[in-house]
């Protein structure tokens, strides 16, 4: 056993019993997508290095801290994706997809960082986001919020909360930054050293700090709403507006800087305590600079992404038991003419009815045993094939989960009985 490989740390697999979970969400929020006028767009898992620390910011955690980057045989720098917000822009302008157009686009795959894995965090963990490119409207702002308000419906999530903030635009966080590295040069003591090196270069990276020691020095630094500009003030009442105006409860958190750099005006956070440290489930606003930053037309943009995992675990706690994967109908059968008879009744229940769900028990085991495999499996019904059931023509229907009579039926007869 000690020669067995073992999965990479912080890297897992989905097991089949795990998979309708991921289904059951991700078809939910495709759905979604589609009905908002999303598209799909699929990017690549490798980027080049550059692309992450332009877009993201080269202080950032995520760019010093956990990205998977490497040189390949051409010395060319390349990294995992970390995130799906830049490659999604970096598609639109390498494909000609922003020349006088709009976009509205959604993708979900795996992304990639070195953190320490814990329960809701791992190495290689899985997104859904959504990007509009090319609107500056808060309309759309809050749009994608109420997107992600309809999946949570949708799926049965009641534990989370939204919060909101607006970062302003580069130019009137100038004013904001001065008042930051002003107030944390007074406190130099009181700051750890990732801190320290960003007080000068990027002072509201500090707010995002995770280190509790620090918690009550950043609440009592001053706010950014002090600083806004006028304009983004308007966008972001507007934001609070459309957002009350559809019943979507929110809470103003001025701390909320997230932890990108290409962030402008709207950011947002659901968040939930039913996940210990790990309370942000989905994340997003507009980075109405990136596009330009990444060599492009200055473009408005806005999108979100969440985590999958995290929402997986969410609705997992709110009750679902992924029934959706449990059979309708397990099929019985005993000797070569009852198995062949059992595989094409099988085929015909599946045309008939195409949303049943039919599996088939391995037809070496016994009667017994076959018919213990359906109840483990957590089927309704068990459909018996056998030397009776042959001679007769028809087929047995055994209920599992109540004490109701087995039925002898001919197939038009269990169409029927299922249908009911």
């Amino acid at each position: 056993m000690s020669n067995l490989i073992q999965p990479v740390r912080g890297m897992n697999d989905i097991l089949p019993e795990e998979e309708p979970f991921w289904s059951l969400v991700e078809s939910a929020a495709a759905g979604i997508f589609k009905t908002y006028g999303y598209r799909r767009i699929r990017i690549p898992v490798l980027e080049k290095t550059e692309l992450f620390s332009r877009s993201i910011g080269e202080l950032t955690d995520i760019v010093e801290k956990e990205m998977y980057t490497f040189s390949d045989r051409n010395e060319d720098s390349l990294t995992l994706r970390p995130e799906a917000t830049a490659g999604v822009v970096r598609a639109c302008l390498s494909n000609g997809l922003l020349h006088n157009q709009q976009q509205k686009l959604w993708c979900s795959g795996p992304m990639f960082r070195r953190e320490k894995p814990q329960k809701g965090r791992y190495r290689q963990f899985h997104q859904l986001s959504v990007e509009a490119l090319g609107y500056s409207e808060p309309e759309v702002d809050a749009e994608l919020i109420a997107m992600s308000a309809r999946l949570w419906r949708d799926l049965g999530i009641e534990s989370v909360a939204l919060e909101i903030n607006s970062l302003g635009t580069p130019e009137s966080r100038a004013g904001y930054k001065d008042a930051l590295v002003a107030y944390f040069s007074g406190h130099r003591d009181a700051l750890d050293a990732d801190s320290l090196r960003r007080l000068e270069r990027n002072p509201m990276r500090i707010l995002d700090s995770k280190n509790p020691a620090m918690h009550a020095l950043i609440q009592a630094a001053p706010e950014l709403k002090d600083y806004l500009d006028d304009e983004s003030a308007a966008h972001f009442e507007r934001v609070k507006a459309l957002l009350s105006d559809v019943g979507i409860a929110f809470t103003v958190n001025p701390r909320l800087v997230r932890g990108l750099d290409y962030y402008t005006k709207t950011v947002f956070e659901w968040v939930t305590d039913r996940l210990g440290s790990q309370g942000a489930v989905c994340s997003g606003g507009r980075y109405d600079g990136l596009v330009e930053q990444l060599g492009g037309r200055a473009t408005p943009a806005v999108g979100w992404a969440l985590g999958l995992e995290r929402i997986i675990e969410l609705v997992r706690l709110d009750g679902w038991d992924g029934v959706e994967a449990k059979p309708d109908i397990y099929l019985v059968s005993v000797g070569d003419a009852a198995r062949q008879q059992g595989f094409s009744t099988a085929e015909r229940l599946r045309d008939r009815m195409p949303d049943l769900k039919v599996s088939m028990a391995p037809p070496s085991a016994g009667l017994k045993a076959q018919l213990r495999r359906a109840d483990k499996s957590g089927a309704r019904f068990a459909l018996i094939v056998g030397e009776d059931e042959l001679a007769a023509d028809k087929l047995s229907l055994k209920t599992l989960r109540t004490d109701d009579a087995q039925q002898l039926l001919t197939f038009d007869e269990l169409v029927a009985e299922l249908e009911k």
